[in-house]
Order: structure tokens, then sequence, then C-alpha cells
């Protein structure tokens, strides 16, 4: 947790400099860096990684534990990797999920 909170702290300033997110981009990021594999195709999470869609994260919080996840779960993803630009248009990407269907638009659900 100290870690993410000082990369909040010295991340803050080169924010300033990320545009808007691409959402298209983001697409494309999210599926070449295998996101999906874990995280699923919508965000929906998986066994292995946790549900993306709908986040409450702001950007700077996403970025923080993209760069330094926990130890023994996704890999860092480090600025060589991905910039913060690439990150803010996978997290626009992310953002744009859209939300479930209540439980009682499913039909399945309602017999």
């Amino acid at each position: 947790m100290k870690t993410v909170l000082l990369s909040l702290a010295i991340g803050g300033a080169a924010f300033a400099q990320v545009k808007a997110g691409d959402t298209d981009n983001g697409k494309r990021l999210f599926e070449r860096n295998g996101c999906y594999q874990c995280h699923g195709h919508v965000g929906q999470g998986g066994t292995a990684g946790a549900r993306l869609a709908q986040t409450r994260l702001p950007l700077i919080a996403f970025t923080a534990f993209v760069r330094n996840p926990p130890s023994g779960g996704m890999p860092p993803f480090r600025a060589k990797v991905m910039t913060d630009q690439e990150l803010a248009d996978v997290y626009a990407y992310v953002k744009s999920f859209p939300e479930p269907k209540p439980a009682k638009d499913i039909p399945l659900l309602n017999q």
C-alpha cells in the first residue's frame, strides 16, 4: 500500500500532461497486452483477474495499481511496457463498458 501511495504522490504531476483517453486505442492495448485473459473481454473478471467493469478507481489510482500490483497477482506494467497515455486509453476503454442488465431483465434468472 505504501508503494501505491508513493506512486500516487509522485505520479500526480505526470498526469497533468495525459490527454483524455482514446477508447479505440484502449481496446487495442487491452487485447494486445492480454488483459482480457484474466479480466474478460468486457471487464467482467474471472478466476484469475478482478472485475474491471464499472470501476470506481480514478485514473491515477488505476495507473498506480497497474504499475505496482500486489505480488503473486498480475504482472506490473511499467512505463516501458505501457506509457501513462496508453494506460489512460485502457482506462477510458474500461470505463466505456456498459452497465450489466438488471437481473429482472434476464429471462433465465426469472424462471
